[in-house]
């Protein structure tokens, strides 16, 4: 398979310098893995994340679904010539989360000039799916 990046991710950089002083850096969302057509990355299920109930908010799975779509999305474009910016993002929860961390992995549906199509699922540490999301991506030119 071809990789999909412009300038592959490197979660290093992603989480010391793009994530400081950000929602990310709030929740302790990490970028952990990078394949040639996905980004994986987790968020703690803890007090940062929960709803009063004790599992995870389903706002702090949009978070995250959306932070590692939109991560994604940033490295396949030229940001020279290129921004993204969330157009509109969904999430079904199918099952909660109260420990452990939320890993989520993001993936391309489609990849065009003006829009990107990102699917991102979320698993337990068990590996059970909890939640399925979808992120589109608006490719705007700088101007």
């Amino acid at each position: 398979m071809t990789a999909i990046w412009h300038l592959t991710p490197n979660p290093e950089h992603i989480n010391k310098h793009m994530s400081n002083g950000t929602i990310s850096e709030h929740l302790g969302i990490l970028v952990t893995e990078v394949g040639d057509d996905f980004i994986t990355g987790t968020m703690p299920a803890d007090a940062r994340t929960f709803q009063p109930y004790g599992v995870v908010h389903g706002g702090a799975n949009v978070v995250l679904a959306e932070t590692l779509g939109s991560t994604a999305g940033a490295h396949v474009i030229d940001l020279n010539s290129y921004k993204c910016l969330g157009q509109d993002v969904s999430a079904t929860h199918l099952r909660p989360v109260s420990s452990g961390l939320v890993t989520g992995t993001a993936r391309p549906i489609h990849l065009g000039k003006r829009s990107h199509v990102w699917q991102i699922e979320l698993f337990d540490d068990a590996g059970k799916l909890s939640c399925i999301s979808k992120l589109i991506l608006a490719i705007i030119e700088h101007r």
